[in-house]
């Protein structure tokens, strides 16, 4: 593989819906997870730099299998996301099942994306989420999106916040907007440091 990822080369490759199914890790892998309202998909784009790579919905929770993306021979791991989509328990059930069923086998971990909404404070899931993947001593940034709706200060401002909510080094964040770009290439250089 090249010193830098080729992201335009990105390309979907399955979706699976238990975690029996999911394939043998053969490359080094960087999974995606958040809210159901925290923009991934938009993200995923952008960080590929196509607009309907991942499929965006109006709908939170669209997501509800794990799907796979070839990037450059690093697989992007869009897993689905949590706490928010309006939908029945047994599917809520299903995509927790899939989420820890996905976290339980050997795979490499190279890094987890975590997503999370700058405007808001942490969320007690979001909490959850820092506690296992500490405890899994899984390596991890935070993506911070949606930064387009905040000005400069108030971006600072709860950035230094959530770094202190979620016990993290500010130096495990980045903040990012699908709109307009920024933190996308901070974002990439975590990427490819953690696979390359």
């Amino acid at each position: 593989m090249p010193a830098r990822l080729r992201y335009e080369t990105a390309r979907y490759v399955a979706a699976y819906g238990t975690p029996e199914q999911l394939p043998e890790p053969i490359t080094p892998e960087v999974a995606f997870v958040g809210r159901s309202n925290v923009g991934k998909s938009s993200l995923l784009n952008k960080l590929v730099g196509r607009k309907a790579l991942a499929h965006v919905s109006s709908r939170p929770g669209k997501t509800a299998n794990i799907n796979f993306y070839d990037v450059d021979g690093v697989m992007f791991v869009d897993l689905p996301g949590y706490g928010f989509a309006k939908v029945s328990q047994e599917e809520r059930r299903r995509w927790a099942k899939l989420i820890a069923g996905y976290f339980d086998q050997e795979r490499s971990f190279n890094l987890v994306v975590a997503l999370m909404d700058i405007r808001h404070d942490a969320q007690r899931i979001d909490l959850e989420t820092m506690d296992f993947l500490t405890s899994r001593e899984l390596p991890f940034v935070i993506a911070l999106t949606k930064a387009d709706k905040l000005n400069k200060t108030k971006q600072e401002r709860q950035t230094m916040l959530l770094a202190r909510q979620l016990g993290v080094a500010r130096s495990r964040m980045t903040v990012t907007s699908a709109e307009t770009g920024m933190g996308i290439k901070d974002l990439r250089r975590h990427i490819e440091g953690a696979c390359l």
